[in-house]
């Protein structure tokens, strides 16, 4: 192992508070050229023992007013020590994070080669991924730990239009290469990440999925039945009541289940079933005991709330917009291993992303349908103890987990917080994307330890930044404003070291293309027949010149 020995000494350190040492760099103590790399950005190494520290420049000063201990013109730098390289110069040297003894006053400073870059940054096991080159050295390329950034969850933070959505393209490509185990699923709020993947992606959009409603949980059923309103207090009330009979009207025959309609009662029999077990039942059935239970009130103002409901759920039922939900929901029984194998399952779908393209999707059930859709990842990995390996990727992460906690739905909320903080035992993992992070909740962000940080300018979404990541870190976000489109600062565990990187380019068919808008321009003649037409089905797919689906994109009707 060849070190270089030709930058010289650039200094020595003058004083030391804790992770933070400041050294001065006396005029001739390098060459020019040496020195004038020494700047804010940079790394350098102090001599220590037998380790070199590994820092970095987070503020330089000219000095010439023979202050701090010094006669002649000089700079001053405040170094940051983030690691070391152990056994330094020896063929074992090796970069670890952390430091075990810090460094005296008189040590030497010196700027970091090339060796000892590769040190820190050259990696070459089979668990790293390349996502582009250091900027530090363009001859050294950038790797990422994945197994790190999984199991410890990842954020990918970014103001518009500075190719964020072009680095998570990257990463996941990446990320499916080196872990063929593994599934990724993404929520796609612009439908722009189908042409990232080809045919490595199913997409799924209303005009071919299916997720019956009998999948939905209480809350998130409310929530279609409703739409987050808070007057239909006594018809949520009969739902609860109503509900479990209904699924084991279906599942245990109508016998058991007017002994069952004791869910409360002790002498029921058979399978007792909640609002939230997932097991099949039909509408038909809970309006034939709504009506049956209307049939015996005497009180006529109660008789109005049972009415009301009935409407409700007849109106949001036949919206052709929720076919999807409602739709042969009851074809084939109990179809839930194949709906979640065709979401989850690479076997099932034969690729290993799964793209839910929610700009396709009614807006009153987004939310309900991502709460399911991270529900069931969660639970999947709970109830399989670990055995599928499932990656949540959420766009807009500020959409569903909010600062502010009234706003936003609140099982949506709960279901991304617990993959947060409770997915890495089970194998699920999330991936976060904004470009607001100061609408982010802090307490969900933290739980992300690796953080890809692309340019900013925003203030507040910087302050959260700084609350996010290590002191020794926090001094170099500093320069995300003036990052370039298609760089990024990556922090955290699944990187060496904070470093400022400069993306690979993705080839011009792997570009996300949004198909949410940019469609094909409509004639005033046949224009507004086409739009009305949409507008009255609410599906995606009724567009006339869109093509067929492809194999991958196959409905999952049963």
């Amino acid at each position: 192992m060849s070190f270089d020995q030709g930058t010289g000494s650039l200094g020595s350190v003058i004083a030391v508070r804790g992770s933070r040492a400041t050294a001065v760099f006396p005029f001739g103590s390098a060459s020019n050229a040496v020195r004038s790399r020494a700047t804010v950005g940079k790394f350098v190494g102090i001599l220590s023992g037998a380790s070199l520290l590994v820092s970095a420049v987070t503020d330089v000063t000219l000095k010439n007013d023979g202050g701090n201990g010094v006669s002649q013109p000089s700079t001053l730098a405040t170094l940051d020590i983030i690691g070391e390289i152990r056994n330094y110069k020896e063929p074992g040297a090796r970069f670890v994070r952390g430091v075990g003894d810090y460094p005296a006053i008189g040590d030497s400073v010196q700027l970091l080669g090339s060796e000892e870059l590769r040190i820190i940054f050259d990696k070459s096991n089979s668990a790293v991924i390349e996502i582009g080159r250091l900027q530090l050295d363009q001859e050294l390329k950038a790797y990422i730990d994945v197994n790190e950034m999984l199991s410890k969850h990842f954020a990918v933070l970014g103001t518009t239009g500075v190719g964020k959505s072009s680095a998570v393209a990257l990463l996941l490509q990446k990320v499916v290469e080196a872990r063929p185990d593994l599934h990724v699923l993404i929520l796609d709020v612009h439908n722009e990440y189908r042409s990232c993947f080809g045919d490595r992606a199913l997409a799924l959009s209303p005009r071919n999925m299916r997720l019956p409603f009998w999948m939905f949980n209480f809350e998130e059923l409310i929530d279609i039945f409703f739409s987050g309103r808070k007057d239909f207090v006594e018809e949520i009330d009969v739902l609860a009541d109503l509900i479990p009979i209904a699924k084991a009207n279906y599942n245990n025959g109508p016998a058991v289940a007017s002994r069952t309609l004791a869910v409360k009662r002790p002498d029921a029999v058979g399978p007792r079933y909640s609002v939230d077990t997932p097991v099949p039942y039909r509408i038909a059935d809970l309006m034939a005991l709504i009506d049956a239970q209307m049939g015996k009130l005497e009180n006529r103002a109660l008789i109005s709330h049972y009415k009301r409901l009935i409407a409700r759920i007849e109106s949001v039922s036949a919206d052709p917009r929720y076919a999807f939900i409602f739709e042969r929901a009851n074809v084939g029984g109990d179809t839930m291993a194949d709906r979640i194998g065709h979401m989850f399952f690479k076997s099932h779908t034969g690729v290993p992303v799964t793209i839910f393209q929610l700009a396709g999707f009614p807006s009153e059930v987004v939310d309900s349908l991502v709460s399911v859709i991270a529900r069931l990842a969660f639970d999947l990995g709970q109830w399989s103890d670990g055995g599928k390996p499932l990656l949540l990727v959420c766009e807009e992460a500020h959409r569903y987990i909010s600062a502010d906690r009234t706003l936003g739905f609140g099982p949506t909320r709960r279901a991304v917080s617990r993959i947060a903080k409770e997915g890495r035992k089970y194998g699920v993992f999330l991936g976060l994307v904004t470009q607001r992070p100061a609408e982010l909740d802090a307490t969900i962000l933290s739980q992300c330890s690796t953080l890809f940080a692309m340019r900013m300018t925003n203030d507040r979404d910087q302050a959260l930044l700084h609350a996010a990541v290590p002191d020794t870190a926090a001094d170099l976000l500093s320069f995300l404003p003036s990052l370039g489109t298609g760089e990024v600062f990556a922090f955290g565990e699944g990187v060496a070291l904070p470093t400022r990187i400069r993306l690979s380019r993705l080839a011009p068919h792997e570009l996300p293309k949004s198909e949410a808008v940019g469609g094909k321009a409509l004639d005033d003649a046949q224009g507004v027949a086409a739009i009305v037409n949409r507008w009255r089905g609410g599906r995606e797919g009724d567009r006339a010149s869109e093509p067929a689906p492809t194999p991958g994109e196959l409905t999952l009707a049963f």
